[in-house]
């Protein structure tokens, strides 16, 4: 499956995904689809959509600032607007 012809990674997918591995996953699930890409004009990777400093974070991070960065995530999916 081409990276245009999957589905959006979305924060529900990832609970999907980490209730199937190995049941109910505590705290807010990864992002990460195993797609390690960065997007030079998006400054974000093209599997999960994150930047740089906030996958080098990730596991540092409260699950109310994990959530807000699967906001972003969901955001960046979205088609850019034309001017």
């Amino acid at each position: 499956m081409s990276l245009s012809n999957r589905p959006p990674v979305t924060l529900q997918a990832a609970r999907a995904r980490a209730n199937a591995k190995a049941g109910i996953a505590p705290g807010v699930p990864s992002p990460c689809i195993s797609v390690c890409e960065m997007d030079e004009a998006r400054f974000a990777c093209k599997g999960c959509f994150r930047t740089i400093p906030e996958i080098s974070q990730w596991s540092r991070m409260a699950d109310a600032d994990k959530l807000a960065v699967w906001q972003l995530i969901e955001a960046r999916q979205l088609p850019a607007s034309t001017p």
